[in-house]
């Protein structure tokens, strides 16, 4: 075909904005004035006009008074962002964006669902155990009663970096292991060893140096209510250890920070005007003030919201990959138990009827275990 200057353009291809009737576009020489045409941005992050019927309409300005290129500009960020190519051969006021904006929560959820599944999957890694050692807290044929027997021939041993769960039926003497292990009680029969050493015929003062590398996260935090949150804290360093206030600040500074806490915001304030999680975690910033190689923790997730328990569950996790601290665990909630132990220990009968992984406690045909574990 040949125009009236005389030139051959049928074998030349229309460029896109002068390609008249096709994808909607409006004819150059038919822009309102005042209406911008140049070409959106291609640089990444930016959805500029792509042949093939990709790129949007380029039409006169909106109702708003902004352009359709700044608009296409605009729509084309948020696309991007979103992960999202706009689909192809729509038109502004099709509004398929708005679809695109309304699939962002769901692809957000499947990425935060995704995310955990490769935590869990992380976290069963890292929780292997580490090479046999010595064992930093083990109980050899231990006996207790009182007007009843609560524990008979109990017998386990945790290793460094270690987290042991202790599970059981109400009322089973799970707790009382913890005391023994802290000596507030002695065994009637067997021994309990920490770092090697049988604490049962210590001295009070020796009992008193061996607690040093202990923590206690008691049920319920147990905070003093007339102290602040920084007092809380401070109190195990003041009464145990010579360090200049200077130095017990920077030390509860840096004890709040690992526990997820802003020290300027909470250091201030009274147990009274935390949540039930925030109380939980200066327990847990306390436990850990002196340094402690050993955890202890009595139901540090009774009481909960499922979110706030997982967050108490990661701490105690990150207590053991970061710090390489042993943790005894106390619990009912099999779920939490089932992700952070490195071995379960199941109470029942005075005795310790499974002492493993959560992956045979899980595999386990015993029929009590069964039971226990119920639609887990």
């Amino acid at each position: 075909m040949t125009d009236r200057d005389g030139d051959n353009r049928s074998s030349q291809p229309m460029p896109p904005f002068e390609e008249k009737g096709r994808r909607g576009e409006a004819p150059t020489d038919q822009v309102s004035e005042g209406t911008d045409v140049r070409p959106a941005p291609t640089d990444a992050g930016e959805s500029g006009p792509q042949p093939g019927g990709d790129a949007l309409d380029v039409g006169a300005q909106d109702s708003g008074g902004e352009s359709s290129v700044g608009r296409r500009e605009s729509i084309g960020r948020r696309v991007s962002d979103a992960g999202t190519k706009a689909p192809p051969g729509r038109g502004i006021g099709q509004a398929p964006f708005r679809r695109v904006e309304d699939q962002e929560p769901k692809r957000r959820g499947a990425e935060v669902r995704e995310a955990i599944r490769e935590e869990l999957a992380e976290d069963r890694t890292t929780r292997k155990r580490r090479a046999k050692t010595d064992s930093v807290i083990e109980m050899q044929h231990v006996s207790l009663a009182f007007d009843e027997p609560i524990l008979e021939d109990v017998s386990f041993a945790a290793h460094e970096g270690e987290t042991i769960v202790i599970v059981g039926e109400s009322g089973t003497g799970k707790s009382t292991m913890l005391k023994l292990i802290l000596r507030l009680l002695v065994p009637e029969k067997g021994q309990v060893l920490v770092d090697g050493r049988d604490i049962a015929p210590l001295s009070f003062d020796e009992a008193l140096e061996v607690r040093q590398k202990m923590g206690m996260v008691f049920q319920g935090a147990a905070l003093f209510d007339s102290m602040t949150v920084f007092e809380n804290v401070a109190y195990p360093l003041r009464e145990h250890t010579e360090l200049t206030e200077d130095e017990i600040e920077e030390r509860v500074r840096e004890k709040l920070q690992f526990v997820d806490l802003e020290p300027d915001r909470v250091m201030d304030m009274l147990p009274a005007e935390l949540s039930g999680g925030m109380k939980k975690r200066v327990g847990i910033a306390r436990g850990m003030a002196n340094n402690a190689e050993i955890m202890l923790y009595d139901e540090p997730t009774s009481g909960l919201d499922p979110l706030t328990t997982g967050t108490i569950t990661r701490l105690i996790m990150k207590l053991q990959r970061e710090l390489g601290v042993t943790s005894i665990v106390v619990s009912h909630d099999i779920r939490s138990a089932f992700r952070m132990a490195t071995r379960i220990a199941v109470l029942a009968e005075h005795h310790i009827v499974f002492f493993g992984t959560p992956e045979d406690m899980a595999a386990s045909e015993n029929e009590y275990l069964r039971d226990f574990l119920g639609g887990f």
